[in-house]
C-alpha cells in the first residue's frame, strides 16, 4: 500500500510547495484538494495552466494523486444547491485525469442545510435515498465521460452511514464508476474492540470489490476524531482486512495538524510493515 495524506493538512496555495511538504512529512501519494492551488474546493472554473502545474508539482515532488476532492452536498434540502454542486462536480471531472488521478472522492449528503458533515434524522427518510440516486446517477454520467471513478465512504452523519448502506447503493446504481472509501473511524463513535473489529470486517467483507482507497484516522475513547495511531482503532486488525483482499491502493491519513504528519506516516509506515509480515507470515 501506499502511504497518502490529505494535502490540504499542510499550509500554502501553491502546489509545489504543498506537495513539497507532502513528500518532506514522509508521504508518497496524496488527496488532493483545489484550496492547494488558491481556489475554492468545489471551483466554478479550474484554468488550465493551473492543471498543469498541479501534474508538474506531483511529478517533481514524486508525489502519487491518489484523488481529488469534489464534496458537495448531494442531498441538500434545497435542490439549487445541489444544482450548483453538480456543476463544480463537472469542472473537476473533466480536470482530475488531467492532473493525473482518475478518482474524484464525494459526499453522500445529509438534509443539514449549513454543513454536510452533520447529522440529520431526514437521512433516514425515503426521499434522502432518492434524492441521492437521481444525484448519484448525474455524477455516473460525469464519470463515463471523462473515464473517472467516484469514491464514496460510509459516514456516520451522511445518508450513506454504514457498509451496508453503501452496498445498497452499488448494488441500485450498478454502476462499475462508483467506488468506495473506506475509513473505519467512520464506521463507529464509540464501540468495544470487539464491535469495532466486527465493524470493520463487515465493510471489508462487504465492499471490497469496490474499496479504491483506505483512510486513516482515529477515534479517541470519548468518540472524538484524532490523529491515527492517537486513539482506540485496532489498526492491525485495519490493515490486516485489507491485505486479506489484495488491497495495494493508497492508505490517505487526515485529520491531523501538518506538525503531526512526520509522526504519523512513522506510525502508519510502521503498522504496514507489521501487516506485511503478518501476511507472509
Amino acid at each position: 500500500m501506499r502511504l497518502g495524506i490529505f494535502a490540504k493538512t499542510f499550509p500554502g496555495t501553491e502546489p509545489e510547495r504543498v506537495l513539497s511538504a507532502v513528500r518532506e512529512a514522509g508521504f508518497t501519494a496524496a488527496q488532493y484538494n483545489m484550496a492547494c492551488s488558491g481556489l475554492s474546493s468545489m471551483p466554478d472554473a479550474v484554468p488550465d495552466a493551473e492543471v498543469a502545474r498541479i501534474a508538474e508539482a506531483a511529478k517533481a515532488s514524486g508525489v502519487d494523486l491518489a484523488a481529488l476532492s469534489g464534496t458537495y452536498n448531494m442531498i441538500h434540502p434545497d435542490p439549487g444547491v445541489r444544482a450548483a454542486g453538480l456543476r463544480r462536480l463537472a469542472v473537476l471531472a473533466e480536470a482530475a485525469p488531467r492532473m493525473g488521478t482518475r478518482l474524484v472522492t464525494l459526499c453522500t449528503g445529509t438534509r443539514d442545510p449549513d454543513d454536510q458533515w452533520r447529522g440529520h434524522p431526514g437521512n433516514h427518510a425515503p426521499d434522502a435515498w432518492a434524492d441521492l440516486i437521481s444525484e448519484m446517477a448525474q455524477a455516473i454520467e460525469l464519470a463515463e465521460r471523462h473515464d473517472i471513478a467516484l469514491g464514496i465512504e460510509p459516514e456516520l452523519a451522511n445518508v450513506v452511514d454504514s457498509a451496508a448502506k453503501a452496498r445498497r447503493l452499488i448494488d441500485d446504481l450498478a454502476s462499475p464508476r462508483l467506488r468506495i472509501v473506506l475509513d473505519p473511524a467512520n464506521l463507529f463513535e464509540t464501540a468495544s474492540l470487539e464491535e469495532q473489529r466486527r465493524l470493520v470486517s463487515e465493510a471489508v467483507d462487504l465492499l471490497g470489490d469496490r474499496i479504491a482507497m483506505g483512510h486513516a484516522k482515529d477515534r479517541a475513547p470519548d468518540g472524538a476524531f484524532v490523529a491515527a495511531g492517537q486513539g482506540v482503532l485496532d489498526y492491525p486488525h485495519y490493515l490486516r482486512a485489507l491485505g486479506s483482499i489484495g488491497f495495494r491502493g493508497a492508505l490517505v491519513t487526515h485529520g491531523l495538524e501538518a506538525a503531526d504528519a512526520p509522526g504519523v506516516a512513522r506510525f502508519l509506515r510502521a503498522q504496514l510493515a507489521e501487516a506485511a509480515l503478518s501476511e507472509s507470515a
